[in-house]
């Protein structure tokens, strides 16, 4: 079964709502998951959705966090926070200290694959509260991986991991050597989850540096391609072996109202879906005047 599984960083569903709507036309993936909904399940646009032709799973706990799957393929087994209910907040007024009472994590089996939304904590700064949290998580995610599932299963992982897992992965590795998202304990989570058994889905069909996909909202950073590459989709290797093309969607973070910043990431299984013209190739020079100057 051909299937096209995408994620996105949407930085409040509510906000982007259009966008999305527009963007599901666009690139017509089956399956969508989604980032930083910053909804209740119960504001969640399930209609919206429904209408584009989707069933939406949502785990979100309001003003923060969030995840979703859209799917147009079914949608069984939900799972969410690692099949744990969330736990009672100490600090609710504080994002990012309690990674296991924030909505984080969900899960569920679309067109015969297992498909994970996570949102990893930001970390803010190095050897912060926040940082090791965000590591806390992590060892979490990879214990759900050794307890929960196999490196053989028909796997996918996809959202905002929030770390860059080498320096071709950011514009500037000087300027972010030793900060949080590149540091080498946030690297070594990341590789710790493919030592299991997942695959960077990206990296098999585009080896490029300067694909990034986020890109700070400040300073005209996107015009000059100054980004990261921190959303990923994550495969088991039965997946990588059906993977025919992977994709950033750089059109996605352009135009108005005022987009995510974060891109779309899209990844085919079996055969090619849709056409989309992901806006490289015409960026590209434009990026290179830009730096020059």
């Amino acid at each position: 079964m051909a299937l096209r599984i995408a994620t996105w960083n949407v930085n409040s569903l509510r906000a982007r709502l259009d966008k999305v709507t527009w963007w599901l036309e666009r690139a017509r993936p089956d399956v969508l998951l989604m980032q930083e909904t910053k909804l209740t399940d119960a504001d969640a646009p399930a209609d919206v959705f429904g209408a584009a032709g989707y069933e939406l799973v949502h785990h979100g706990e309001g003003r923060w966090n969030g995840v979703a799957i859209a799917s147009r393929v079914g949608a069984t087994d939900v799972l969410s926070n690692f099949g744990e209910p969330l736990r009672p907040p100490r600090t609710p007024d504080v994002a990012d200290d309690e990674p296991l009472a924030e909505a984080r994590m969900v899960s569920a089996i679309c067109g015969g694959v297992r498909v994970v939304s996570v949102y990893a904590p930001n970390g803010r700064v190095v050897d912060s509260p926040f940082y090791h949290a965000k590591l806390a998580w992590y060892e979490r995610l990879a214990r759900w991986l050794r307890e929960a599932v196999q490196p053989a299963d028909p796997l996918v992982i996809g959202g905002d991991f929030n770390v860059a897992p080498e320096d071709a992965d950011v514009w500037d590795p000087a300027a972010c050597h030793g900060g949080t998202h590149v540091s080498e304990p946030e690297r070594r989570a990341l590789r710790k989850l493919c030592e299991w058994g997942l695959v960077d889905s990206y990296r098999l069909h585009c080896k490029e540096a300067g694909r990034y996909t986020w890109w700070d909202y400040r300073a005209g950073n996107f015009h000059k391609n100054f980004g990261m590459r921190i959303d990923h989709l994550l495969v088991s290797r039965p997946v990588a072996m059906r993977a025919v093309g992977c994709e950033i969607d750089r059109e996605a973070r352009k135009g108005k109202p005022v987009p995510s910043d974060h891109a779309p990431l899209v990844l085919d299984l079996d055969q090619p879906g849709t056409p989309f013209d992901a806006g490289w190739a015409s960026a590209d020079s434009r990026v290179a005047a830009r730096r020059a100057r």
